[in-house]
């Protein structure tokens, strides 16, 4: 083998050897430092504080198993969604667990699980300014206005399927409600059932246009970083063995079907 081969050869090895480091270094850093990093937003019923301040919700349910599961303790890291991705790039911290849908927009910049959950957009309307509207088509008027959360699904969403519409972006989700409720906007659109659970809050005021029909639905999976292959082989297959057993569906239909068991606990707005 010549002096050139053998450079070539071990110039490999070498790149193969970071690779793999490079891959196994965030399940080592967790289980390192003792601690797993989720970066999360609050929307309702994912992840919201409850009456004593802490975090309580499907999201902070799924990735305290997890940390459980991993034998590590777990902090949470509030993001505003809009900048919740460069965060996690710039680690922040280690993963998003925070009800984010898969796209190939966003799967070009972090590598997904395989989907934890299955939700998808509603939209709640005014009773004031949309009453009598019951199609997609009577809310898809330059005289409509229809809010959401910048950054999130729920904008993408409402720009496809309404196109000829304005749509109004807010910080988060309440704000944007808000603005249905005061009679400013047509809709909102935002991740079933939080619609479905304004519009029993807001009799009279608020009522879904579609029923419980999903406009959308949305595959919702981790997020992580490009590069640590281990770490997505470990939390999809942690998706993989909670799906079979159960105790996803059941930790979701808890969170997801009935807000009766848990509404008196969250803080008011």
């Amino acid at each position: 083998m010549t002096i050139s081969k053998i450079f070539k050869t071990l110039t490999l090895a070498t790149l193969l050897t970071l690779s793999g480091n490079a891959a196994a270094d965030l399940l080592t850093d967790i289980q390192k430092r003792g601690v797993m990093k989720v970066g999360m937003a609050t929307f309702v019923p994912w992840a919201m504080r409850d009456k004593d301040g802490d975090l309580i919700g499907f999201e902070i349910d799924v990735a305290t198993k997890v940390a459980e599961d991993m034998g590590v303790k777990v902090q949470f890291v509030p993001t505003a969604w809009s900048g919740i991705i460069p965060a996690l790039i710039a680690k922040k911290f280690d993963v998003i667990i925070g009800g984010m849908s898969i796209t190939p927009q966003r799967n070009l910049t972090v590598n997904f699980t395989e989907p934890y959950a299955h939700s998808g957009q509603q939209m709640a309307a005014s009773s004031k300014l949309a009453s009598g509207f019951d199609s997609m088509d009577d809310f898809n008027k330059s005289s409509v206005t229809i809010a959401c959360r910048r950054g999130a699904t729920p904008c993408k969403a409402a720009q496809k399927l309404f196109p000829k519409a304005t749509v109004l972006r807010f910080d988060d989700d309440a704000q944007a409600f808000q603005e249905v409720v005061n009679g400013n906007a047509h809709g909102m659109i935002s991740s079933a059932p939080k619609p479905r659970f304004w519009s029993e809050a807001h009799p009279g005021k608020v009522f879904l246009p579609f029923g419980s029909k999903n406009l959308t639905r949305g595959d919702e999976a981790f997020a992580l970083r490009k590069g640590d292959h281990d770490a997505l082989n470990f939390f999809s297959n942690w998706i993989t063995i909670n799906t079979s057993n159960g105790w996803l569906d059941e930790t979701h239909a808890y969170w997801f079907q009935d807000q009766s068991a848990w509404k008196d606990m969250v803080a008011p707005k």
